[in-house]
């Protein structure tokens, strides 16, 4: 059995705090032990961590003890090393730079369960699939017919949903890693005119964990040194 467990989570809410936040988690996660990055913004909070069983239960009961991170659900993979180095506490602008400012609090295309886009897909729906992920990580494997915005930074999506031109009439599901880009592009895709957007609800490491790789070609790339996952959630050796 895998000793460490990997875990990833977000959330867009409004943190005035980011600066005092900042200095309480770590002194909380390095008292756990934990290892990772948390990203702190006014936007809300990106956070990827590493650790034992234990650790990573208590950071669960140390989230829910503040009224803004409880309802944060968490994906999990296992690994038998540490992938990350050190533990890093960042106060920026934005959790997810955009060419410009929109708050998925306030409004964003609706989530489609993992279930339900594998049941679309097996049913041949006529969903048009969209990568909004990096042209980087898209080398390491999507979704079998996928389409995407051969984009270097997800801030040229913006620009990129404006050219879209007949991909606005389509009905499209947009996916990326955990899912924290999506509910910023789907804000994106909607004010450049797409008329049907949906989400992919945790992205495509909820979709590894509840559907494998059905209907997945290759792995997923992670911003970690396990560098990518296999539909069962372990690492390419």
């Amino acid at each position: 059995m895998a000793s460490v467990i990997n875990i990833s989570g977000y959330k867009f809410t409004r943190i005035f705090d980011t600066k005092a936040l900042r200095v309480a988690l770590r002194e909380s996660l390095g008292a756990l032990g934990l290892k990772g990055s948390v990203i702190l913004s006014p936007e809300g909070i990106n956070v990827m961590l590493a650790g034992n069983r234990v650790q990573i239960n208590n950071f669960y009961a140390l989230m829910k003890q503040d009224s803004r991170f409880v309802d944060i659900v968490f994906k999990e993979s296992p690994s038998d090393d540490q992938p990350f180095r050190r533990l890093t506490l960042k106060c920026k602008q934005h959790i997810v730079p955009t060419e410009y400012q929109v708050n998925p609090a306030e409004y964003t295309g609706p989530y489609i369960a993992p279930r339900t886009l594998k049941t679309w897909l097996d049913e041949g729906r006529d969903v048009v699939l969209l990568d909004t992920r990096n042209d980087y990580e898209i080398e390491f494997g999507t979704f079998e017919g996928a389409k995407d915005f051969h984009i270097k930074r997800f801030n040229q999506f913006a620009q990129k949903a404006r050219e879209a031109g007949e991909l606005k009439n389509k009905t499209v599901v947009m996916f990326c890693t955990g899912g924290i880009r999506c509910e910023k592009a789907s804000v994106l895709a909607l004010d450049a005119g797409f008329k049907e957007v949906y989400q992919l609800d945790g992205g495509i490491l909820k979709y590894f964990e509840t559907c494998g790789g059905a209907h997945y070609q290759g792995d997923c790339f992670v911003f970690d040194e396990r560098i990518a996952l296999k539909p069962d959630l372990n690492v390419k050796p």
